[in-house]
Protein backbone atom coordinates (compact mmCIF):
# COMPACT_ATOMS: atom_id res chain seq x y z
CA UNK A 1 0.00 0.00 0.00
CA UNK A 2 1.40 3.37 -0.99
CA UNK A 3 0.85 6.22 1.45
CA UNK A 4 1.36 9.98 1.13
CA UNK A 5 1.99 12.54 3.86
CA UNK A 6 1.67 16.06 2.49
CA UNK A 7 2.29 19.56 3.76
CA UNK A 8 4.03 22.80 2.97
CA UNK A 9 6.76 22.13 5.57
CA UNK A 10 7.81 25.80 5.75
CA UNK A 11 9.77 24.76 7.78
CA UNK A 12 9.36 21.12 8.75
CA UNK A 13 8.81 20.80 12.51
CA UNK A 14 9.12 18.01 15.05
CA UNK A 15 5.33 17.78 14.88
CA UNK A 16 5.54 17.01 11.16
CA UNK A 17 8.25 14.46 11.87
CA UNK A 18 6.05 12.78 14.45
CA UNK A 19 3.30 12.30 11.84
CA UNK A 20 5.76 11.10 9.18
CA UNK A 21 7.49 8.63 11.50
CA UNK A 22 4.15 7.29 12.80
CA UNK A 23 2.97 6.85 9.20
CA UNK A 24 6.14 4.83 8.47
CA UNK A 25 5.47 2.70 11.56
CA UNK A 26 1.86 2.08 10.51
CA UNK A 27 2.26 1.65 6.75
CA UNK A 28 5.94 1.07 5.93
CA UNK A 29 7.20 3.13 3.01
CA UNK A 30 5.86 6.72 2.85
CA UNK A 31 5.97 9.31 0.09
CA UNK A 32 6.13 12.88 1.36
CA UNK A 33 4.69 15.56 -0.90
CA UNK A 34 6.05 19.06 -0.27
CA UNK A 35 3.25 21.30 -1.44
CA UNK A 36 3.02 24.63 -3.18
CA UNK A 37 0.00 26.89 -2.83
CA UNK A 38 -0.19 30.10 -4.88
CA UNK A 39 -2.09 31.77 -2.04
CA UNK A 40 0.72 31.28 0.49
CA UNK A 41 3.86 33.28 0.97
CA UNK A 42 6.76 30.97 1.82
CA UNK A 43 9.83 31.64 3.93
CA UNK A 44 11.74 28.98 1.97
CA UNK A 45 11.55 28.11 -1.71
CA UNK A 46 10.44 24.68 -2.90
CA UNK A 47 13.97 23.30 -3.41
CA UNK A 48 14.97 24.31 0.12
CA UNK A 49 11.81 22.87 1.68
CA UNK A 50 12.29 19.58 -0.18
CA UNK A 51 15.95 19.48 0.94
CA UNK A 52 14.95 20.19 4.56
CA UNK A 53 12.37 17.37 4.56
CA UNK A 54 14.86 14.96 2.95
CA UNK A 55 17.48 15.84 5.57
CA UNK A 56 14.99 15.47 8.41
CA UNK A 57 13.75 12.08 7.11
CA UNK A 58 17.19 10.58 6.60
CA UNK A 59 17.16 7.00 7.85
CA UNK A 60 13.38 6.58 7.48
CA UNK A 61 11.73 4.60 4.68
CA UNK A 62 10.58 7.84 3.04
CA UNK A 63 10.89 9.46 -0.36
CA UNK A 64 10.30 13.19 -0.74
CA UNK A 65 8.99 14.97 -3.83
CA UNK A 66 7.80 18.47 -4.67
CA UNK A 67 4.04 18.57 -5.13
CA UNK A 68 2.19 21.08 -7.29
CA UNK A 69 -1.48 20.90 -8.08
CA UNK A 70 -4.04 18.68 -6.43
CA UNK A 71 -3.10 16.19 -3.73
CA UNK A 72 -5.22 13.51 -5.43
CA UNK A 73 -3.21 13.95 -8.64
CA UNK A 74 0.05 13.62 -6.70
CA UNK A 75 -1.31 10.46 -5.05
CA UNK A 76 -2.28 9.01 -8.44
CA UNK A 77 1.17 9.77 -9.84
CA UNK A 78 2.72 7.89 -6.90
CA UNK A 79 0.15 5.04 -6.87
CA UNK A 80 -0.94 6.06 -3.37
CA UNK A 81 -4.35 5.06 -2.05
CA UNK A 82 -4.02 6.58 1.44
CA UNK A 83 -3.22 10.08 2.68
CA UNK A 84 -2.00 10.48 6.26
CA UNK A 85 -2.53 13.85 7.92
CA UNK A 86 -1.93 15.19 11.41
CA UNK A 87 -4.31 17.30 13.47
CA UNK A 88 -3.57 19.34 16.59
CA UNK A 89 -7.01 20.55 17.63
CA UNK A 90 -10.73 20.32 17.01
CA UNK A 91 -10.59 22.94 14.25
CA UNK A 92 -7.76 20.97 12.58
CA UNK A 93 -9.93 17.83 12.67
CA UNK A 94 -12.83 19.73 11.10
CA UNK A 95 -10.57 21.04 8.34
CA UNK A 96 -9.06 17.58 7.74
CA UNK A 97 -12.52 16.00 7.64
CA UNK A 98 -13.66 18.49 4.96
CA UNK A 99 -10.42 17.99 3.00
CA UNK A 100 -10.80 14.20 3.22
CA UNK A 101 -14.37 14.41 1.90
CA UNK A 102 -13.29 16.68 -0.98
CA UNK A 103 -10.39 14.39 -1.90
CA UNK A 104 -12.67 11.33 -1.77
CA UNK A 105 -15.11 13.06 -4.11
CA UNK A 106 -12.30 13.57 -6.64
CA UNK A 107 -10.57 10.21 -6.37
CA UNK A 108 -10.82 6.85 -4.58
CA UNK A 109 -8.47 7.96 -1.80
CA UNK A 110 -8.72 7.26 1.92
CA UNK A 111 -7.52 9.70 4.57
CA UNK A 112 -6.13 8.72 7.96
CA UNK A 113 -5.88 11.57 10.49
CA UNK A 114 -3.43 11.09 13.35
CA UNK A 115 -3.98 13.17 16.48
CA UNK A 116 -0.93 15.21 17.37
CA UNK A 117 1.33 13.88 20.06
CA UNK A 118 0.68 16.11 23.08
CA UNK A 119 4.38 17.03 23.20
CA UNK A 120 4.06 18.68 19.75
CA UNK A 121 0.39 19.68 19.75
CA UNK A 122 1.17 23.40 19.96
CA UNK A 123 3.80 23.40 17.19
CA UNK A 124 3.12 25.00 13.84
CA UNK A 125 5.39 26.21 11.07
CA UNK A 126 3.84 29.65 11.51
CA UNK A 127 4.93 29.81 15.16
CA UNK A 128 8.41 28.52 14.31
CA UNK A 129 8.79 31.14 11.54
CA UNK A 130 7.73 33.87 13.99
CA UNK A 131 10.34 32.80 16.52
CA UNK A 132 13.00 32.52 13.79
CA UNK A 133 12.10 35.94 12.33
CA UNK A 134 12.72 37.58 15.70
CA UNK A 135 16.07 35.85 16.21
CA UNK A 136 14.81 33.25 18.67
CA UNK A 137 16.22 29.76 19.10
CA UNK A 138 14.12 27.24 17.15
CA UNK A 139 16.36 24.22 17.72
CA UNK A 140 13.79 22.61 20.05
CA UNK A 141 11.14 22.69 17.30
CA UNK A 142 12.92 21.73 14.07
CA UNK A 143 14.78 18.51 13.16
CA UNK A 144 18.57 18.95 13.25
CA UNK A 145 19.15 18.22 9.54
CA UNK A 146 16.56 20.80 8.55
CA UNK A 147 17.90 23.32 11.05
CA UNK A 148 21.35 23.20 9.43
CA UNK A 149 19.80 23.96 6.03
CA UNK A 150 17.70 26.78 7.48
CA UNK A 151 20.82 28.41 8.91
CA UNK A 152 22.50 28.19 5.50
CA UNK A 153 19.55 29.98 3.90
CA UNK A 154 19.50 32.82 6.44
Amino acid sequence: MNVVVSGSFDPITLGHMDVISRAVTLFGHVTVGVGFNLGKGYMFDMDTRVAMVRAACEGLDVEVWPMEGLLVDFCAAHDATVVVRGARSGSDFEYEWALARMNASLSPIETVVLPANEVHAYLSSTFVRSVADTGGDISAYVPHGALALMKKES
